[in-house]
């Protein structure tokens, strides 16, 4: 099991309920955080992938 941190974040009701649609049965509010916290990174990376391709000067490779 993962370690726990003892920390608390103060949400609204509609974030707290937003997360409880979200979780599954028997599942911590854990399990959709870090499910949305990966899905945001990979996120992240195909918009700086993209941005990159769209703004970036290349040089082509001689192999």
């Amino acid at each position: 099991m993962a370690e726990v941190a003892d920390k608390r974040t103060p949400v609204t009701r509609e974030v707290w309920e937003g997360l409880s649609d979200l979780k599954g049965p028997k599942e911590t509010f854990a399990k959709p955080l870090a499910r949305n916290t990966e899905h945001e990174k990979k996120r992240r990376l195909f918009l700086d992938m993209d941005r990159i391709e769209r703004e970036g000067n290349f040089v082509e490779l001689r192999i």
